[in-house]
């Protein structure tokens, strides 16, 4: 048992994916740019043969153009080139095509909150920018205290202490939209069949405060497995089904930026 359950300890990959075998959506978290936990997700839609895909990186209209891609037998270069991956901002297309590749030609739901949106949730709360289905999926609720404050803590270290904590709720209402962005996507991969596996980052996929929480409020029959891959032990105020320790990969320092300013 990993993160949320009785003990603390890493979970091999092996044991996680018999684990997730039945469940009806599988999350398998990751470090974006870390090729072991990518390899990790193809793995897991080997074993599993998902009925369907959502991918945190697609934007919602990208799935259906990934299908079309593939079914028009378009390598991941011909794929990354259509998509414009260059200018995504995520890592190499590569790293993701392979997990589509492992689960074989079966509908990849896309959904990432454009960045227009994402600032809107910064400025107006994520229910004004959600739209139609706001309180059903949380939204116009206010978060308890003590959770707002731990999330805008955790905020302000990822934004490596440059921006003023009071900013910070800002942020919180931003990561809340794609949360619940997450989440209506995998309803909607659910209508293809089941097991849905959902690629996204671990903050998205931590049972405390992520994913897993909205589906928990808007489909509450529907079983759920998470996976957390790190590359140091994770804070346990972190919640995860099972968890693993990777090497970390060689990344240039992303606060020294936000230090030269």
């Amino acid at each position: 048992m990993g993160l949320g359950g009785n003990v603390w300890a890493q979970t091999s990959v092996e044991d996680a994916i018999d684990a997730a075998s039945g469940h009806d959506v599988v999350i398998v978290g990751e470090s974006h740019d870390n090729p072991a936990h990518h390899a990790v997700q193809a793995k897991f839609a080997t074993a599993l043969e998902p009925a369907a895909l959502v991918f945190e990186m697609l934007l919602p209209e990208q799935g259906q153009q990934v299908m079309d891609l593939r079914a028009a037998g378009a390598d991941a270069a011909a794929q990354a080139e259509a998509l414009r991956w260059a200018e995504s901002g995520w890592p190499d297309y590569p790293l993701y095509a392979q997990i589509m590749d492992a689960a074989g030609a079966v509908p990849v739901f896309g959904a990432q909150v454009p960045r227009e949106a994402a600032r809107g949730a910064f400025g107006d709360g994520a229910a004004a920018v959600f739209g139609e289905g706001a309180a059903e999926y949380g939204l116009t609720d206010a978060l308890p205290a003590t959770e707002q404050k731990l999330r805008e803590e955790m905020q302000f270290a990822a934004h490596c202490e440059a921006m003023p904590l009071e900013m910070m709720g800002g942020m919180v209402e931003a990561q809340r939209l794609r949360d619940a962005a997450l989440a209506r996507a995998v309803l909607s991969a659910l209508e293809a069949g089941r097991p849905v596996l959902v690629i996204t980052g671990n903050g998205h996929a931590d049972k405390g405060r992520g994913v897993p929480t909205v589906l928990a409020r808007v489909a509450p029959d529907v079983s759920v497995y998470v996976f957390g891959q790190f590359e140091s032990e994770p804070e346990r105020s972190a919640a995860f089904d099972g968890w693993h320790i990777t090497p970390a990969v060689e990344r240039e320092d992303p606060c020294a930026a936000f230090r030269k300013s």
